[in-house]
């Protein structure tokens, strides 16, 4: 007779470590989602860096090729209040030039512009006063994961080498050397 006042007690007691069970079987499913979630948005920050330094690697040649073209692309990314902080990609580094698409899918993966490096001492605007600007590149084929990398170009023209070769130090050892023309290399 005393077995019917515990009927169900087994039942209750079974109930609870069920629950338990699949209370801590939820909180393991959801910090294994969070740990890939994390992995992938590591992997891509990484793949999303890679892909913004690709995008400098392959404008380079075309930075030194326009020099001339830089002061007009500064000015492009000005607005109408002054601000010169935008960036705009300029048509001499557009996909028409060299390919934004590093795996030939048909989408550009990145973007390229310049940036005044405010050599300015007085800010009139944005134009460039000693031949030094920023490349940018930034990856847009992981919006996840935006990564924009900048680089400092300095435009040296090439001098010619015959004017340097008068002797002494700098060039200016002997009567062969040419006033005006600095040899020093800097």
């Amino acid at each position: 007779m005393s077995r019917r006042k515990e009927r169900g007690s087994a039942m209750l007691v079974t109930m609870i470590i069920i629950a338990a069970l699949l209370g801590g079987a939820a909180v393991l499913a959801s910090m294994q989602v969070s740990s890939s979630r994390s992995t992938e948005l590591t992997r891509n920050g990484l793949a999303a860096l890679y892909c913004a330094e690709a995008g400098l690697s392959a404008a380079r040649p075309f930075i030194s090729a326009n020099y001339g073209n830089w002061d007009a692309a500064l000015l492009a990314n000005c607005t109408d209040d002054g601000n010169c902080n935008t960036v705009i990609q300029p048509t001499w580094l557009d996909n028409s030039q060299f390919s934004h698409d590093l795996e030939a899918d048909g989408v550009d993966d990145f973007v390229v512009s310049v940036k005044d490096n405010d050599d300015e001492t007085i800010p009139v605007g944005s134009d460039d006063t000693d031949d030094k600007v920023f490349l940018v590149a930034r990856c847009t084929k992981y919006p996840d994961s935006p990564r924009v990398v900048e680089e400092l170009i300095h435009y040296k023209p090439a001098t010619n080498p015959y004017a340097c070769q008068g002797g002494g130090v700098n060039g200016a050892g002997n009567d062969n050397d040419q006033v005006g023309i600095d040899c020093s290399g800097n």
